[in-house]
């Protein structure tokens, strides 16, 4: 009997256990609801990936220089570019001291006249009305003939020098409605209306196109003249973003780098500097006390240095004669800078074609 009852005791408590497993199942199994268990933290392995950088969003390109409403080249022309950040060339130091360390720079432009001419390189702007005058050139094999043999040169253009000028001669002509730049070398009006130069060169303003290898344009080195020339018009915006030309007395026969396109020198010494050469004013020439005007001036031969043109009068940097310019201020810039604040840069790194003055931006 007593065995008897431990047995149903036992079947008892597994009939039991039995009913306490199938009770969840009854009551929620069926009723379309959720058991919800305990959340359980499990942590996750610590990533040793490398994070992906979150990029800056692309600046938008500056707009470049502008005259007359047309751009002075894209943005991203030679001329235009940056030099600030470039390494300095090897042959610096020699080109330095064959151009000279202690040499004082001159703004070969200014205000009023000078030997009866005004001071400076001038331009026009004229419409795409404006009627052509047939130019003769000296150098025809290297020169643009112009829209059927002519140029737009309006009645009495301003002359580089003046009307009686012996010197360079430069006509800057830009036309306004196909942005289109003419310039002239050497040009002399004829009786018969026409005009005889040395050389002609005709640039879109708007392109990135250079002369063909070797040959010359209004300037020595093959390159344009208005877009590196100082403008009053540029201070009152306060800044200069290209470039600036100028000269040195003598230059290397037979070399000349991008984006130049020629040479003209009789001395091979590998000591004198090529035509094109970039150069920029050190970094840690002390601009603070100048005025102004020239902190602009001396801020864009940091920032965008200068270009190698010509040759001639050492450091002499070119600009457009202006009534606005004060002569005893930019005087100032000649007293205090010397060659040897300057350097010569490696600008090859900027070149995307030989054959194009879009450049690289640093």
């Amino acid at each position: 009997m007593r065995k008897r009852s431990h047995l149903l005791l036992f079947i008892a408590l597994i009939l039991l256990w039995v009913a306490i497993l199938l009770l969840p199942s009854y009551v929620f199994g069926e009723t379309g609801h959720q058991v919800y268990l305990p959340a359980i933290f499990i942590p996750q392995p610590t990533s040793t990936a490398t994070p992906i950088p979150t990029l800056p969003p692309t600046p938008t390109p500056q707009a470049g220089p502008s005259l007359a409403g047309c751009p002075i080249f894209p943005a991203d022309h030679i001329w235009n570019t940056r030099v600030d950040s470039l390494p300095v060339d090897r042959q610096s130091a020699a080109y330095i001291t064959s151009i000279g360390s202690a040499v004082h720079f001159h703004a070969d432009f200014g205000s009023g006249m000078w030997n009866g001419a005004p001071i400076g390189i001038p331009y026009v702007v004229v419409p795409g009305s404006q009627p052509g005058k047939s130019v003769t050139f000296d150098y025809a094999n290297e020169s643009d003939p112009g829209p059927g043999g002519k140029y737009p040169i309006p009645n009495a253009p301003p002359i580089e020098g003046g009307p009686n000028s012996t010197g360079d001669r430069h006509i800057l002509m830009l036309e306004k409605d196909s942005c289109t730049l003419y310039e002239l070398y050497s040009a002399f009006p004829q009786p018969d209306g026409s005009w005889t130069a040395g050389s002609g060169a005709i640039y879109d303003l708007e392109g990135y196109a250079l002369r063909p290898a070797g040959w010359t344009s209004a300037d020595a080195a093959g390159l344009a003249i208005l877009p590196g020339l100082v403008r009053y018009d540029e201070i009152l915006s306060g800044k200069i973003q290209h470039a600036i030309r100028f000269t040195v007395q003598h230059t290397r026969k037979g070399a000349y780098v991008w984006p130049a396109r020629h040479y003209a020198a009789y001395d091979t010494n590998p000591n004198l500097p090529m035509m094109g050469q970039r150069f920029r004013l050190k970094a840690n020439f002390n601009i603070s006390g100048f005025s102004p005007t020239n902190q602009i001036i001396l801020q864009a031969m940091k920032t965008y240095g200068l270009i190698l043109a010509d040759n001639g009068s050492n450091w002499y940097i070119s600009g457009i004669p202006d009534e606005r310019w004060n002569n005893d201020d930019l005087r100032k810039i000649q007293g205090q800078l010397t060659g040897q604040w300057i350097e010569a840069v490696d600008s090859a790194s900027l070149m995307l074609s030989p054959n194009s003055g879009q450049a690289h931006q640093p």
